[in-house]
């Protein structure tokens, strides 16, 4: 069974989205500077087989140019902006590579949720360049990053290339066969959208024996409900926000 390091009750998402541009090396900075101790980010490939951080298929929301990531080399990536669409203050910011952003992580001393956001079809190549970027450039003696994916294609190609990380199955809407996947993924947590949790499910997802963690949680209220109902963690864009009710 995978080992899964301590996972802390607030995880920085993207970074920390609502102080810095998403999925880039100045959120992840900010997050670490907020106090966070675990960040998650999104890895997706570029035309030539590079992970880079990026959530989106396209580029046309989180930098200067428009157009699908799985056409855009690594080379045409490396000159766009991340920043400016976020402030003035983050103008050049660039779109980082997977290996920056875990080189960032380990030197600031965070722990990772790493999620396979493949362009469709890239399910299964994402995962495996994206795992072996990661074996490479994480440190063998901190505990491993969690991967996760929506796409069980990305969690069985996870799970075959590095077998002794933690994977997070992660969904919006609970499958039907939800514990027929947990059995056959073998995950080492559950990651699911908070707005669908009450407290009957979120009992019910427990008794699977699993952390239970939530996305993406910005409302301190509503943190402390899910903490209160037994949610193990939750990912938020204001993490500063949400720490103040974690206990």
């Amino acid at each position: 069974m995978p080992t899964l390091g301590p996972l802390p009750k607030v995880i920085g998402h993207r970074g920390a989205a609502a102080h810095a541009p998403e999925n880039t090396l100045a959120g992840i900075r900010k997050a670490a500077a907020l106090g966070v101790g675990m960040i998650e980010f999104d890895a997706k490939l570029t035309a030539d087989g590079v992970p880079v951080l990026m959530h989106d298929d396209k580029l046309d929301r989180t930098t200067d140019a428009k157009g699908p990531v799985r056409e855009i080399s690594l080379a045409c990536i490396r000159t766009l902006d991340a920043g400016s669409w976020f402030g003035p203050g983050f103008r050049a910011e660039p779109v980082p590579t997977l290996a920056e952003a875990l080189e960032l992580a380990v030197s600031l001393g965070l722990a990772v949720n790493l999620e396979i956001k493949a362009c469709p079809g890239r399910e299964v190549e994402t995962a495996r360049a994206a795992l072996a970027v990661a074996r490479d450039a994480w440190p063998a003696d901190r505990p491993p990053p969690l991967v996760s994916s929506f796409e069980r294609a990305s969690l069985v190609a996870a799970r075959d290339v590095a077998p002794d990380w933690p994977r997070g199955f992660l969904f919006d809407r609970l499958p039907a066969d939800w514990q027929e996947q947990i059995a056959a993924l073998e995950p080492a947590t559950l990651n699911t959208a908070h707005r669908r949790l009450t407290a009957a499910l979120v009992a019910t997802l427990k008794a699977a024996g699993l952390p239970l963690l939530a996305y993406t949680v910005n409302d301190p209220k509503r943190a402390k409900t899910l903490f209160d109902w037994g949610v193990d963690g939750v990912f938020s864009d204001k993490p500063d926000a949400i720490l103040a009710v974690a206990g």
